[in-house]
Formats: structure tokens, C-alpha cells, sequence
């Protein structure tokens, strides 16, 4: 049978679909990601600081970008940078691309020989404090090729981070809305009151939260679950706390406390290892709210690689 001769139809769709190919193959991941990093921090300096890498070459990569698409993608401004019309396109696009990259890896991790990789965990103060070292330790015991990068961040921008894809795993606060995501119970921890030598609470056996309410306070900075929760249960309450002098730490606000700056409140985890050695008494805090749970938090299972659903399984084993 003779072969059809090509149309001039059938010549123009092969030059586009040349030309497509040829196109794609010029955008970068590694660009995409800091693209999408840049856009969600608002700010390339901020970005640099998260993905380690100089804000200029962040810039150079976002400019070639932009000659490549033709046309500009960020609006710069002074405080910081916004998405152009054409920009919140591509921030769109970048994240479908990237999540879809996440399913490729994580499906072909299933056919790799051994345990390798790196998991991403986010997780905030009262985990890494009270239980993670150990567990953690478990874990790269029985897959030593496996490498865990941990981040101290406080519970919200850790679920944000989960959403975003810049995390694979997060432990944060039960009290913060994260019904969009999958989650195991991680682990529970009981809050109580630290007081400094001599302070006239210190003889209690147990505490409410208008007991202390009258005394100067130590807290962590806002951002933090604990502090958002205490603030919040106060307002429900109608009860002002006073807070003398907020710290980034538990070990900073063990030590305030022990200066006699003030009462605090703490994860039980983060105070009886230190009752001997420290300057300070403990009550135990006797409100409904002061036993909470840790969640670990993922957007989705299936999606994950491999090392990190046996992280998962480590941590939080599903009942």
C-alpha cells in the first residue's frame, strides 16, 4: 500500500509539537521550586534563607525564567515581590508540576533495592523537646542510608508547609485547624506551671489558669501553639495574663523562671528532667485543655516515597 504524503497541515502540527518538546525540555525543576518558594514567601531574601541557596542566584534563575516564558512573572516591589497575572499562572502550573513529580518518585522509590533518601520532618518545640531525639534515633539505626533534615517551626507554618509541599511530614499542636490533611496521633503531653524559688503558688498541688493569671508571666513568642493557647483560653475566660518577657526557647523560659522573671507554663517533657538540676518548682495545670496531643500531619500517603511512610510508621504506627 502507497504511504500517504504529508499535508502542509501535518508538516505545521510536527514543527509545533518540535517546538513544544523543545520548549519544555528549557524549564528547570530546581527553578520551578525556588519560583514557587519565592512567590508563597512573598520575599526572595526569605526564600534564599529557607532553600539555602544566595538570593542571587534565586534572581538570576527567576530572570531567565521570565525571558524564556516572555514576559515578566513578579512584580518587584519594595518590600518584597508579588505575582504578575501571568506569574499566578505559573505558580499554578509549577505546583501541579511539582506534585506530580512527588507521585513519580514516590511510586518508582517502591522498585529501588534498599532503604535510601532524604525525608523532610517540620516539627515544633514539644516534640523535638520531649520525644523526638529518641525516636528519631530508632529510626536511622534501622535505615542508615536514610537521611532525616529536621526544622524547628511552630505548628502553623508547619501545617502550611505540609500544604505547600515544602515539608514531606510535620508534628504540630492538635488545637490547629488541619482538616485538610492526613494525621496519626504522634504523641499526648500534659502542660504544668513552673515557678521560681519561693513564689507564693509554689506550695499548690495543682493550678488553674486564674490562679496564675494575677503574677507576672513568662511565654514563648507569638507564633507558638502553647502560647496562642493559653492567650486563647484566657480570652475565653475573660482573664488578662501578663507576660513579663516572651522567649524563642523552653530552655529560655526554664531559666527566666529560675531568674525569678516570672511563672510559665510548660509540656511536662520539657520540665521533671530538669526539676533536680534546675532553680524551680513544678504544679501540675488543672484545666481541661492541658492534656494535648501532637499530631504528625502529610498530605497524602500514597503520594509519599517510601522512606517517608516508614518514618511515619516509626513514629505514629497506624492502630
Amino acid at each position: 500500500m502507497k504511504s500517504k504524503e504529508p499535508t502542509d497541515l501535518d508538516q505545521r502540527l510536527n514543527a509545533t509539537l518540535i517546538t513544544t518538546r523543545s520548549s519544555i525540555t528549557h524549564y528547570d525543576i530546581t527553578t520551578l521550586r525556588l519560583f514557587v518558594s519565592v512567590v508563597e514567601q512573598g520575599n526572595i531574601a526569605q526564600a534564599s534563607r529557607i532553600n539555602h541557596i544566595a538570593a542571587s542566584a534565586i534572581s538570576k534563575r527567576i530572570s531567565d525564567l521570565e525571558a524564556h516564558v516572555g514576559v515578566n512573572l513578579l512584580y518587584r516591589l519594595r518590600g518584597g515581590v508579588e505575582p504578575t497575572e501571568a506569574g499566578a499562572a505559573m505558580l499554578r502550573r509549577a505546583k501541579r508540576i511539582l506534585l506530580l513529580l512527588e507521585d513519580m518518585e514516590a511510586e518508582l522509590s517502591e522498585f529501588s533495592n534498599g532503604m535510601r533518601g532524604q525525608v523532610r520532618l517540620w516539627a515544633n518545640t514539644s516534640s523535638i523537646t520531649q520525644f523526638l531525639p529518641e525516636d528519631l534515633t530508632r529510626y536511622v539505626e534501622r535505615f542508615p542510608e536514610v537521611g532525616v533534615e529536621l526544622r524547628e517551626e511552630t505548628s502553623q507554618v508547619i501545617i502550611d508547609g505540609i500544604r505547600e509541599g515544602l515539608t514531606d511530614l510535620g508534628i504540630f499542636s492538635g488545637h490547629i485547624d488541619c482538616k485538610d490533611l492526613e494525621t496519626r496521633t504522634y504523641r499526648r503531653d500534659t502542660l504544668m506551671v513552673i515557678l521560681p524559688p519561693g513564689h507564693p503558688l509554689e506550695s499548690h498541688e495543682r493550678l488553674k489558669l486564674a490562679d496564675i493569671a494575677p503574677y507576672d508571666n513568662v511565654g514563648l513568642q507569638d507564633g507558638s501553639s502553647l502560647q496562642y493557647t493559653l492567650m486563647s483560653e484566657a480570652t475565653a475566660l475573660n482573664i488578662p495574663l501578663r507576660f513579663r518577657v516572651k522567649v524563642m526557647s523552653f530552655d529560655g523560659i526554664r531559666r527566666m523562671v529560675e531568674a525569678g522573671l516570672g511563672l510559665a507554663v510548660l509540656p511536662e517533657g520539657a520540665v521533671i528532667p530538669y526539676l533536680d538540676m534546675g532553680a524551680f518548682s513544678a504544679v501540675k495545670l488543672d484545666e481541661p485543655w492541658a492534656t494535648r496531643s501532637l499530631m504528625l500531619g502529610f498530605r497524602d500517603y500514597k503520594s509519599l516515597p517510601v522512606v517517608a511512610r516508614t518514618l511515619i510508621e516509626c513514629l505514629a504506627p497506624d492502630p
